[in-house]
């Protein structure tokens, strides 16, 4: 529940040759890419993607793998492969986690999530990266993509930075999250699919038969 979102995935740029004396296109600042985020995903309605979870800190390392999807407004569904069963579901007014085999289901109030998916959540909404994260850096990242990475505010005493790898169209493909214990959470993804039909009842979730739901505390 500690870890972020914030994002989607990217597709590759494909570019045609230039011509040899052909002036190199300019690179895009931060600012200028922090907006070609907030333009490619501030259009959709609703996104489908793969991704795998990677978490290292505390002294333990984990990587899982599964399906995101998202729908405006504020629904998103996180179905874990690695893990059959496992789910997050944030239906507009709660996010649910289960596990099997974890004798209970977490609730919490949507208002109250402070999740390094939120990220994410944010970006199928109506947001603006140069708002959300400060003192943006710009670095060039392999296979023409770029890296934007930034401070959350009023998350500092948690999370050090945020890193976006994305392509020159503003698509995502890489979300890692710097804690300030240590740890570190990265998201990768791929196989997007833009504005898929993706039913309301993909982001309700009914807890298993017998399986009692806690309202999780707020996280510090």
């Amino acid at each position: 529940m500690r870890r972020l979102i914030a994002a989607a995935l990217l597709l590759f740029c494909v570019c045609a040759i230039s011509p040899a004396n052909a002036a190199a296109p300019p690179t895009p600042t931060a600012l200028d890419l922090a907006k070609r985020i907030d333009s490619h995903y501030n259009k959709l309605q609703s996104l489908k993607a793969d991704f795998t979870e990677e978490f290292n800190g505390l002294g333990m390392h984990r990587s899982e793998s599964g399906t995101m999807l998202l729908r405006k407004p504020g629904r998103m569904r996180w179905n874990y492969t690695s893990t059959p069963g496992k789910v997050f579901v944030l239906d507009g007014k709660y996010a649910w986690f289960y596990t099997p085999g974890v004798p209970q289901v977490q609730r919490l109030k949507a208002s109250e999530l402070d999740d390094l998916r939120s990220p994410l959540r944010f970006l199928l909404g109506h947001t603006k990266i140069e708002s959300e994260l400060e003192q943006l850096n710009l670095a060039s990242s392999s296979a023409g993509t770029l890296t934007l990475s930034g401070v959350p505010r009023g998350q500092q005493k948690r999370i050090t930075k945020v890193t976006i790898t994305a392509g020159s169209d503003g698509a995502i493909r890489r979300l890692e999250i710097d804690e300030t214990d240590g740890a570190q959470t990265i998201f990768d993804f791929s196989n997007e699919q833009t504005n898929p039909a993706l039913p309301e009842s993909e982001f309700h979730f009914n807890p298993p038969a017998g399986i009692p739901v806690v309202d999780a505390l707020s996280p510090v």
